[in-house]
């Protein structure tokens, strides 16, 4: 019978080393005090990352439940097929990026670029496709290469951003809910042939119509359609309130004043390629949208991606963005869960 003790060099028998999962990583907060995101990290350098998941994916939703994001960091993730495998593992199938607002595009699987606009562009916070019927209620971040400078994806907690909004303003919108006004074929946003993955009117008729999405076509293959979403949402396992909306993103106030003056002049403001009202089509006061950006601005904290990272976000529970940068930076995204799964 083989000696369960070794002997070492010393002569001093020693016990194997039994690690369980737990022993396996380790948990902190990435900075001190602020609870998101938390992060985990390898304690020994050899683990497979995708199996720990799956076997910890209970208490990994337990934490996303109470921290709103997870930074895996330092972990051995080969590649995007590893991080495919790895969202899986934490949240089964993974969505395909449909009725887009964005333009990005497929890298494999359903795992996506992240937006691709110009760098020096900032891409304020929001929880992703808020604007629509259906949303993802997880999404994950893979940082391949990070940018030479810049490039950060900020996050805050939706819950904070929510209770830091003014009571009367949170209240109107939660009232009046939002309209999200978009008109395709100016050449300026995406086609509608893009937004809907498809070519056929009928097709996007029928989205439209499952979706409650108005459309009206126009000269030229234009398409306008209008829809009215949430201003503010109950998330479905915590209770807690949450702001869940893209006002401030998509109303013209969010483009630099130049850029703005010249949109108003050329298509008026029916024909803006994005507009967003108060859902009985009324103006969202400048005021209001301040109120909205300074919570945002308030809650808002970031940290430099470390190539392999791996970001977690409950979509409902967190915000995420991005700050302008140099050099190549290279970020994909999978989504996961439907609302309503």
């Amino acid at each position: 019978m083989q000696n369960p003790f070794k002997r070492d060099a010393t002569g001093v028998q020693r016990k194997p080393l039994r690690l369980t999962r737990d022993d396996l990583v380790a948990v902190s907060e990435l900075r001190p005090g602020q609870p998101l995101p938390l992060l985990l990290e390898p304690r020994i350098e050899r683990i497979d990352l995708v199996a720990w998941v799956a076997g910890r994916r209970d208490w990994l939703g337990t934490k996303l439940d109470q921290h709103g994001g997870i930074l895996l960091r330092n972990f051995p993730i080969s590649g995007i097929a590893e991080f495919e495998d790895l969202m899986r593992a934490f949240s089964g199938e993974l969505l395909e990026y449909s009725y887009r607002s964005t333009p990005r595009h497929n890298v494999h699987g359903n795992v996506y670029t992240s937006t691709e606009y110009p760098p020096d562009q900032h891409i304020p916070l929001h929880n992703e496709n808020s604007y629509a019927a259906a949303w993802p209620m997880k999404i994950g971040f893979f940082c391949q290469q990070p940018a030479a400078e810049g490039g950060q994806t900020p996050i805050a907690d939706s819950r904070r951003v929510y209770a830091r909004i003014d009571p009367e303003v949170r209240e109107r919108f939660a009232t009046k809910q939002v309209m999200y006004i978009r008109n395709y074929g100016s050449g300026i946003d995406l086609p509608w042939q893009t937004v809907f993955q498809t070519n056929e009117r009928a097709e996007v008729e029928a989205y439209c119509r499952s979706a409650r999405i108005e459309w009206e076509w126009g000269d030229g293959d234009r398409l306008r359609t209008s829809q009215v979403r949430q201003a503010v949402a109950q998330h479905p396992r915590t209770g807690e309130m949450v702001w869940f909306n893209q006002a401030h993103l998509f109303h013209i106030t969010n483009l630099e004043e130049d850029v703005r003056d010249a949109l108003e002049k050329t298509f008026g403001e029916e024909g803006l390629p994005r507009q967003a009202r108060y859902g009985d089509g009324s103006a969202i006061e400048d005021s209001a949208l301040a109120e909205i950006r300074k919570a945002y601005a308030e809650e808002a904290m970031e940290f430099d991606w470390a190539a392999g990272d791996v970001l977690l976000l409950d979509n409902m529970l967190a915000a995420h963005s991005r700050r302008p940068y140099t050099g190549a930076r290279r970020v994909l995204v999978a989504m996961a869960e439907a609302n309503g799964d």
